[in-house]
């Protein structure tokens, strides 16, 4: 056989398959963002309080996010967590965002790494902006936020239950651990 057939044969092959499994799920509804965002009230530190499992943050714990508006309309963004238990170095990772929709300042675009960029949506956040859900509209990244380390039990199922609806598989979640007398106004 001529490896030229073999690879076509194995490519359709898993395009078939991909397509079978992709109709398992069944479509994924179109992600749905927050109504709108005070980027000033929005800015400023963030717990992680749950997130998806990503390589980027392999090793991490206690992670916290801070946000700046800058001058130029754009938001630095600062990354940081624990190498792998409290006592571990602080590590840390610079980037900006900018708002893909002036209309709801709910979607962002997000680099750490030029020219790479990412989707940042906004799609659950707290009257008092006490906490925020952060997602990817296909899905594959997902952090539940808030102003402190630790977050109300029932606010956190009642977030669940919202990701669930919003096609979200909740039982990927991975709880955040932070320092024991770590409050949001704590620096290192």
């Amino acid at each position: 056989m001529d490896s030229k057939w073999i690879f076509c044969t194995l490519a359709l092959l898993a395009l078939v398959m991909g397509g079978c499994l992709a109709k398992e799920r069944g479509p994924m509804k179109p992600l749905e963002t927050v109504d709108a965002v005070d980027l000033e009230r929005y800015a400023g530190q963030w717990f992680e309080i749950a997130r998806y499992h990503h390589r980027f943050q392999e090793g991490c714990v206690g992670s916290r996010a801070t946000y700046t508006l800058r001058n130029d309309g754009k938001i630095t963004v600062v990354n940081e967590c624990y190498e792998k238990s409290f006592s571990g170095r602080l590590r840390s990772v610079k980037g900006k965002a900018w708002i893909t929709d002036r209309k709801t300042n709910a979607r962002l675009k997000v680099s750490f790494f030029w020219p790479f960029a990412g989707d940042y949506w906004i799609i659950d956040l707290g009257r008092d902006y006490e906490y925020a859900v952060v997602g990817h509209p296909d899905r594959k990244y997902l952090w539940v936020l808030a102003r402190a380390p630790e977050m109300d039990e029932e606010v956190y199922e009642a977030i669940l239950k919202r990701l669930q609806k919003q096609d979200y598989d909740t039982t990927k979640l991975i709880r955040t651990t932070h320092p024991k007398g770590k409050q949001a106004n704590d620096t290192e």
